[in-house]
Order: C-alpha cells, then sequence, then structure tokens
C-alpha cells in the first residue's frame, strides 16, 4: 500500500489548509484512514481518523471545531480540513492506514505514508 499525501505548506495563524492523502496499491477491501502529525523533537500524536464508510470519525481534543476529517472511497482518498490554524498546529502530518479505534496509536497503524510539512506562522 502506498500512501502519497499533499497540500501542506506555511500559513498564518487562523488561516487554513486542506491536507489530502490518496491510497494506491494492495489496499484491503474496507480500510480506516488516519491523520498523525509530528512536531520536531517530539513523538508522533494521533489527530483523526476515519471509518471505512465515513460514518464515524473521531478527532483530538485539540484541533475539535477547527479540523474536519473525511473521505472519497471512489478516489481513494482522505482529508483533513483544518481552520483557525495555530502555531501550535506546526508539525510533518502524515496519513494512514489504520483499523478504526477512536484513541488511535501510532503503533496500531497498518501503513504509513509521507509527511507533508505543515507550518503556521504567528
Amino acid at each position: 500500500v502506498q500512501l502519497q499525501a499533499s497540500g501542506g505548506g506555511l500559513v498564518q495563524a487562523g488561516g487554513s489548509l486542506r491536507l489530502s492523502c490518496t491510497a494506491s496499491g494492495r489496499t484491503p477491501s474496507t480500510y480506516a484512514m488516519a491523520w498523525f502529525r509530528q512536531a520536531p523533537g517530539k513523538e508522533r500524536d494521533f489527530v483523526a481518523v476515519i471509518s471505512w464508510r465515513g460514518t464515524n470519525t473521531a478527532l483530538v481534543d485539540s484541533v475539535k471545531g477547527r479540523f474536519t476529517i473525511s473521505r472519497a472511497n471512489a478516489r481513494n482518498t482522505v482529508y483533513l480540513q483544518m481552520n483557525s490554524l495555530k502555531p501550535e498546529d506546526t508539525a510533518v502530518y502524515y496519513c494512514a492506514v489504520a483499523p478504526y479505534i477512536q484513541d488511535l496509536r501510532a503503533q496500531q497503524v497498518n501503513y504509513w505514508g509521507k509527511g507533508t510539512q505543515v507550518t503556521v506562522s504567528s
């Protein structure tokens, strides 16, 4: 399974970005997808997960009300809409194929994509 993320960049605080991640290769017949992020010198932390049909989502408390996860299965793509960005959101963002677990941990991820850098300036 290959995961290709895009959409990162530099944005001012209060701005918005939309990340995309497309899965290809031998993907499971059904799979949840997730986003994690890793700031310099810190662990890779869970951000959001969405179930196969998109009917269930879970987000970390720090992004609730600001970030939205969605998916388009016809395009094998998951999105992370990030609004009202803060400097503390600065990190490399990684998409993943994983089981649907509300408190997903990095160790539970099946496949990782390469990260995309998000930088929020104050």
